[in-house]
């Protein structure tokens, strides 16, 4: 099916071309709009929760109460100072009023939570105007270069939860900008020298940026079906550049392997590149998208639309390897070596070491296959010992800590949690329905009062049946144990025949790792069992697929483990520049796991190709595993040391949780270009012998019929001897 893919489009490479450059120039035009229709930096809560049901109501029945901008006003003297207060009331007073609905301040209500403890600085709380998110940033926008004129000697700046989602938003979209800048003249040097000519180089570059432009276009168009967060674009960029270079490096090398073969054509080298590597890039492509697929079974938006994102993106990453990719190889021929930079070999091409199956890669094989148990017992060990720390992550939501140290919102949200009472502006917050009976209501606030932990218990809205009570407590609002309080809130029985639900980011946090845990299961069950089948289908095997996700679960494991030390732990966060906050968001371990499952299996993927490529020729399954090993092995680490640039070039973001995805992407891939491939998989092969090939006789057949073959080579044996092992 690939071969005869690869004729037709070398018979219709101008075609194939001009509807690519069409393609182009419309992702250009329109594709890049994607910015202006991203949501904000939110998707982190659970819809249906018991905190969203709290937000709900309360806003329903009382109004919202939102602390959407907190300005902090700090001078030389104290809030008791006349001067300072008219200073103050001075600069809200000349807010417009059809962008700020309501404002509250020390003088307004009175409360001492307003007043920091050296009585120097205070703060306005603005709920903005607007039915809706949208409506809402747009009053900011039009606002946020007078919230910080003050006079009388006084400083502002200005915070909150919609001043820190327009600052991430604005981070997150220079970012990108950067990132590319970094990340695409290293690329370009290091293809030149990976392929030793400017021509071949430039095909996997030209081909990532075909995809991100496609990945833009793609969430653009996502954008009218769903909510997609700004988030997704810094994933799914790196994510398509990343897996471009990735496709177009296995395409091109196995096309200029094929070129230099006596008595083939360019067309006869297409198509076995696209039977080979095609079919590789195919398998890898729908294994990602899978992966990626099982993002869709949560319930937080964040997710859910990185889902579609990241599906979309590799979806354009594919069809870009399979379709331009090879019309510019038919274009091409054997000037795809043109402006070579290296000495080239008696039959034209460059002296390269993939037809020998006696290097490097090839000794590093045979040297593990020869002690096999001490090399699985070692690299399992290894891999376990870096996974240890995960045991010990403590989860926490997202604020503005993840920006970088001495932004506003960042400034002024570590102001409040260090200088003014705790948790003032992030209470956790009991709603309390289906009761007007005030002495009920002050009885159950007594009662939230009195538990442990609890400094205060405010109502700070009534109306009819419904009363809000904010509670205010010593810990950490992303600590465990301020979830601990939450359900120790959650435990305390409402008034008689009332109900009560209990909100606020920490409760969101407790509700979000409740909802992920119980839908973990069911994405095991999607990816694992998915993959299984996929793999199957591509090496007719019962045991290499079970093999593949094993290792996988071992690498992301030892992957886990290191973020903790990094990112909890805050090891290496002066290397890295950004603030460790002690917890680690529930959400980002989840999306790592979608993706890396998915790209981790790109190198299984091309390695087991060329091994079974090998063993079907020869049965020889040590000498396969070896070759294969020898084949891969400048490839795959040319690969993996391509997307870490790439990967690099984005874990430079200001935003810590994006720096954190793409650090440990990053460690991912290195161990298993590494340790899980050179060691690993060797090892087991060795060790598993022929029994690598076999299928029971009903999946054999299974395999025979519907199998995903390179071109017509020929299924395992039925029921092979195991090797022994020496």
């Amino acid at each position: 099916m690939f071969d005869r893919w690869g004729r037709w489009v070398h018979r219709r490479r101008r075609w194939v071309l001009a509807v690519a450059g069409a393609a182009l120039v419309f992702a250009g035009v329109w594709g890049t709009g994607v910015f202006g229709a991203l949501t904000s930096s939110g998707g982190f809560d659970t819809p249906g929760s018991e905190s969203a049901k709290a937000a709900q109501i309360a806003e329903r029945d009382l109004g919202r109460d939102a602390a959407d901008v907190v300005i902090l006003y700090q001078g030389g003297t104290t809030v008791d100072d006349p001067a300072f207060r008219a200073s103050v009331e001075q600069a809200l007073a000349g807010l417009p009023a059809d962008k700020v609905a309501a404002t509250a301040t020390y003088w307004t209500t009175g409360s001492p939570q307003f007043v920091s403890r050296d009585h120097t600085a205070t703060y306005a709380v603005l709920e903005l105007a607007g039915a809706d998110q949208e409506a809402r940033d747009g009053a900011y926008e039009s606002i946020r270069d007078d919230l910080t004129e003050v006079g009388g000697g006084l400083t502002a700046k200005a915070g909150g939860d919609v001043a820190t989602e327009t600052a991430i938003n604005e981070r997150v979209s220079s970012d990108i900008g950067r990132a590319e800048a970094m990340a695409i003249p290293v690329l370009l040097v290091l293809l030149v020298l990976i392929f030793g000519g400017l021509v071949s180089a430039s095909l996997p570059l030209l081909v990532g940026g075909l995809a991100i432009l496609g990945s833009f276009t793609a969430l653009h168009v996502l954008t009218y079906v769903t909510d997609v967060s700004i988030f997704a674009v810094n994933i799914t960029t790196f994510l398509g550049l990343g897996l471009a270079i990735d496709y177009g490096l296995f395409m091109v090398s196995r096309f200029r392997e094929e070129i230099r073969r006596d008595g083939h054509t360019a067309e006869d080298a297409l198509a076995a590149t696209m039977a080979t590597a095609g079919r590789t890039v195919a398998v890898s492509g729908v294994t990602v998208a899978v992966s990626l697929s099982g993002l869709l079974l949560f319930d937080q938006k964040f997710l859910v639309s990185m889902g579609y994102g990241g599906i979309a993106t590799v979806v354009v990453c594919m069809v870009g390897a399979l379709t331009v990719l090879p019309a510019l190889l038919a274009a091409l021929g054997p000037k795809v070596n043109a402006l070579s930079v290296r000495r080239r070999g008696k039959n034209g091409g460059e002296r390269t070491s993939e037809s020998r199956v006696d290097g490097w890669w090839g000794r590093v094989a045979h040297s593990v296959m020869r002690r096999p148990l001490i090399y699985i017992v070692a690299t399992v060990a290894l891999l376990l010992s870096l996974g240890g720390p995960f045991l010990r992550i403590d989860w926490g939501g997202v604020d503005a800590r993840v920006m970088p140290d001495g932004a506003d919102a960042r400034v002024v949200a570590e102001t409040l949690e260090t200088r003014f009472p705790r948790n003032a502006t992030s209470p956790i917050e009991a709603v309390v329905t289906g009761t007007s009976d005030r002495a009920a209501v002050q009885a159950y606030g007594d009662r939230l009062a009195a538990l442990p932990g609890v400094t205060d218990a405010t109502v700070t809205g009534a109306e009819g049946t419904t009363t809000r009570i904010a509670l205010r407590y010593d810990a950490d609002p992303n600590s465990g144990a301020a979830r601990d309080l939450v359900q120790d809130v959650r435990d305390v029985p409402a008034p008689p025949g009332a109900q009560s639900h209990v909100g606020g980011a920490t409760a969101g946090v407790v509700d979000q790792l409740g909802s992920i845990g119980s839908t973990l299961p069911w994405l095991a069950v999607l990816v694992g069992g998915a993959t299984f089948a996929l793999l199957f289908l591509a090496f007719g095997s019962l045991l290499l697929p079970l093999k593949a996700i094993v290792m996988n679960v071992l690498s992301l494991s030892a992957t886990f483990g290191a973020v903790v030390l990094i990112f909890q732990d805050g090891h290496l966060s002066g290397l890295l520049n950004f603030t460790a906050t002690g917890t680690i968001s529930p959400a980002m371990p989840i999306l790592m796991l979608a993706m890396l499952f998915g790209i981790s299996m790109d190198y299984e993927v091309f390695l087991l190709s060329r091994v079974r490529e090998q063993y079907d020729l020869t049965g020889d399954n040590t000498a396969a595993v070896a070759a294969g090993v020898q084949r891969t092995g400048a490839i795959i680490t040319s690969a993996a040391v391509l997307f870490i640039v790439v990967i690099g070039a984005f874990a430079t973001s200001g935003i810590t949780f994006i720096k954190m995805t793409g650090v440990g992407m990053a460690i991912a891939i290195l161990l298993d270009a590494t340790i899980v491939r050179a060691l690993l998989v060797p090892a087991t092969m060795r060790l598993l012998g022929r029994a690598n090939w076999w299928a029971p006789g009903p999946l054999a057949r299974l395999y025979r019929r519907y199998g995903i073959r390179e071109g017509d080579s020929p299924a395992p044996p039925s029921r092979p001897e195991l090797e022994p092992v020496g």
